[in-house]
């Protein structure tokens, strides 16, 4: 089916007098490209323990398609260990932000800066994590924030297709050097709005944004056009899988419709040398990252609830205002 749609779509774009032999040579061509898109691997890569790293075929995936699929980065006993923190943190409630989708529902948000200390900032500071991050984008890399994205079943907003550039570009970053972890709390489905992305379209570049309910999100004609020729797909994770992927890849997720809630955590990371230039930044300049052994998560003490709630209380959350709002530095509308 994607051989024929780009057949189809490559002949719609050439000119009638194009000679047969040059046809046939862009159609392989560009055929071959599509073929290609489908041995992408989105059944995953799987995280096999404390001798795992990123190999060259992992790096040459993400390099190609702007993101790649870790199956169980946490184990089952770590996710069971942080959900249960998440459950009980009181933080993510009080400093909760909900984001209007325009189709009359809105989606929660908890953000913060710098890795607090508990097993968040913990997770944070993994290899497994950020240096995952420093070898798929070639070098030194620093915390640039952390959230929790809540969708509650039946009433859980969507996210418009968006890429995290397209705002963090207004931040002051001026190369598209970051990229981000989204951990499955819950399992994520097609049910309860898992997230559907754009393979390749970290290669188109920056595309320009707009305001869609409070959100902001990328101009939908080029979108449109985006997916007429890079399908679409729809990871679905269980708890502790992860999506790693690069901040132009273009991204959305779907309302929850389902009983069963879908939250996940999300750390984001910039290159060291790509600290943003802007002096009120709403997310942090260069800040090192003391990095921690994979095992320094089931080390972590969840069970103090009195000093759980101390570092809750403490944590550096971002808090939208005219100033700093991703929502309301891209225009209304495209010009």
């Amino acid at each position: 089916m994607l051989f024929k749609f780009s057949r189809k779509f490559i002949s719609s774009i050439l000119p009638a007098n194009t000679g047969v032999h040059l046809s046939r040579l862009l159609l392989r061509h560009f055929c071959s490209s599509s073929i290609n898109i489908m041995e992408q691997n989105i059944e995953g890569f799987k995280y096999t323990g404390k001798d795992w790293k990123v190999t060259g075929q992992m790096k040459a995936h993400f390099d190609e398609f702007g993101y790649m699929i870790i199956r169980g980065l946490l184990t089952n006993a770590e996710t069971l260990k942080l959900k249960e923190f998440l459950d009980k943190d009181k933080g993510m409630v009080d400093y909760k932000m909900d984001r209007d989708d325009g189709e009359g529902r809105a989606v929660g948000i908890t953000v913060w800066n710098h890795p607090s200390d508990d097993i968040l900032g913990v997770v944070a500071r993994t290899e497994r994590v950020a240096g995952t991050w420093e070898k798929l984008l070639g070098g030194e890399v620093y915390h640039y924030h952390s959230k929790l994205i809540a969708k509650d079943a039946f009433t859980g907003g969507a996210f418009v297709w968006h890429q995290d550039y397209g705002y963090w570009y207004n931040n002051g970053c001026i190369f598209p050097n970051l990229g981000t972890t989204w951990t499955a709390i819950d399992r994520a489905d097609r049910k309860n709005g898992c997230l559907k992305i754009i393979p390749m379209s970290h290669k188109i570049g920056r595309i320009d944004h707009i305001r869609v309910g409070k959100q902001a999100g990328a101009d939908t004609a080029r979108v449109e056009e985006i997916e007429k020729v890079c399908p679409i797909i729809q990871p679905e994770l269980d708890p502790g899988d992860a999506l790693f992927f690069h901040c132009n890849i273009l991204h959305r997720s779907d309302q929850n419709n389902s009983p069963n809630r879908r939250w996940g955590y999300l750390c984001c990371y910039n290159r060291a040398n790509n600290t943003p230039y802007k002096e009120n930044s709403p997310h942090p300049v260069y800040t090192k990252l003391d990095k921690l052994p994979n095992s320094a998560i089931m080390d972590c003490d969840v069970t103090d609830l009195a000093a759980n709630k101390e570092v809750a209380a403490k944590r550096d959350y971002y808090i939208a205002t005219p100033e700093n709002s991703a929502y309301l530095q891209v225009p209304e509308k495209m010009e």
